[in-house]
């Protein structure tokens, strides 16, 4: 009884002072995420010893597959309706190419410091694997501000970091197994069918297909037959949920599924919501001024329902996300030891954010519609988060562990620490003087 009475208090404590406290940090020097984290070692064995959490039990390296697993699954639905250019619109080629090609060169050059660090080759690839998804969710000034911001560097960094959560789940497939953790077969042709060709497809086919047909379905219902009004919160759960189990059912890649449904949300409102009609109502974000102009009786008009349902299930996700960010953070938080800071793994986390993350957008990105002072910020704000933490332990989970993978599971965590606090730190001023400069 009195730990349900200590845990009701530390959660609740900490949710409250966040929320008392959110203007009054935004003009401070660090991300909210550097806070949780903090929190979460303060609340960790090293520290209070309230939250005792370690890879080394299964059942710890499970649980926090499964919440990272809902946060990046939320996040990834999030960014997906923030996205609102068409998909033939060339604002899409640079997170395109950064999501593959950036992420490729990136796996290559972090598997090449884990080499140099003393790595073997599967653990040194599955350290470059887990690595390699950047996650913007955790330095929000980086993001696209509104549905219709169309600056080339905060949409591709947006888009980027929802595309290449679920792009990297090859590389990591690969990397178990060369572990012999997964089957590979003959010269790694069933890799090459199943894990990339197939479940990539697969997985943004079924997440559009099921982001349409029930947007369809939404608005249908609202226009028609006036139903289905203020359930948003239920439907969204509904949909991220249903996308996600149909690809894993198929065996392809939830994460892109899920992704693609909010995109697919976000078509059909664009497709409602012509342009002219568009430049009269409210913009279906938060953060815009107009947004509140929109009411629940515009859920069954036939010019916004769209944008309606659009907005308001942004809303809800939004407030997910922040919710998810906090939860895993405290995670990562707990699971950090200092003894981890070798000079070795500090070595291989300055390498990943100064020379891999800068070398792989500025060796990939030359052709791309990006100006240089774009293609800086690019190379510097490769963000690593959640999508790593659920990565690691999604591979720990499955048999991933030993003292050749105990390493992986340290870099890992300093990495995603001090990315944090890095590019947490320098967002803010660095986005305010792009800002201002292209003024």
């Amino acid at each position: 009884m009195a730990e349900a009475i200590a845990w009701f208090l530390v959660a609740g404590g900490l949710l409250v002072l966040v929320g008392l406290t959110d203007t009054w940090r935004r003009e401070l020097p660090f991300s909210a995420a550097a806070i949780y984290l903090v929190a979460g070692h303060l609340l960790g064995p090293e520290g209070v010893g309230f939250l005792d959490l370690s890879f080394e039990r299964e059942s710890d390296a499970a649980l926090v597959e499964r919440l990272t697993e809902v946060a990046v699954l939320i996040s990834l639905f999030a960014v997906g309706l923030r996205l609102r250019a068409p998909l033939s619109d060339p604002l899409w080629r640079a997170p395109v190419v950064m999501a593959t090609l950036t992420m490729a060169v990136t796996v290559g050059l972090v598997a090449a410091l884990g080499w140099l660090a003393g790595l073997a080759l599967a653990p040194a690839l599955l350290l470059g694997a887990v690595l390699s998804p950047t996650d913007p969710v955790l330095a929000s000034d980086v993001q696209v501000d509104h549905e219709r911001d169309r600056d080339r560097l905060r949409f591709c960094l947006t888009a980027e970091g929802g595309m290449n959560d679920g792009t990297a789940f090859p590389m990591v497939m690969l990397a178990l197994g060369m572990l012999g953790l997964h089957e590979l077969g003959d010269g790694g042709l069933r890799w090459w069918g199943r894990d990339v060709l197939w479940a990539v497809a697969a997985g943004l086919a079924i997440g559009w297909a099921m982001g349409w047909a029930f947007s369809r379905a939404v608005v249908w219902l609202r226009r028609e037959r006036e139903q289905a009004m203020g359930m948003e919160s239920f439907l969204t759960l509904g949909l991220i949920a249903l996308a996600y189990g149909a690809a894993l059912g198929a065996q392809a890649y939830g994460f892109l599924a899920v992704f693609a449904a909010g995109l697919a949300m976000r078509y059909v409102e664009r497709q409602d919501t012509r342009d002219d009609v568009a430049a009269q109502e409210p913009a279906a974000s938060a953060g815009s001024p107009q947004v509140a102009d929109l009411g629940p009786a515009d859920a069954t008009v036939p010019a916004r329902a769209s944008a309606y349902m659009a907005k308001a299930v942004l809303d809800f996700t939004l407030d997910l996300e922040k919710l998810a960010e906090l939860v895993v953070m405290v995670l990562i938080g707990a699971l950090l030891s200092r003894e981890a800071f070798t000079p070795t793994n500090v070595g291989i986390a300055l390498g990943v954010c100064l020379l891999a993350r800068p070398l792989a957008v500025w060796c990939t990105t030359p052709f791309l519609s990006l100006d240089r002072p774009q293609r800086r910020l690019a190379a510097w704000f490769g963000v690593r988060g959640v999508g790593s933490m659920y990565y690691l332990a999604f591979a720990v989970a499955h048999g991933a562990s030993g003292p050749e993978v105990e390493p992986v599971i340290e870099a890992v965590l300093v990495t995603v620490a001090m990315s944090v606090l890095l590019h947490g730190a320098t967002a803010t001023p660095a986005m305010r003087r792009y800002r201002e400069r292209r003024r």
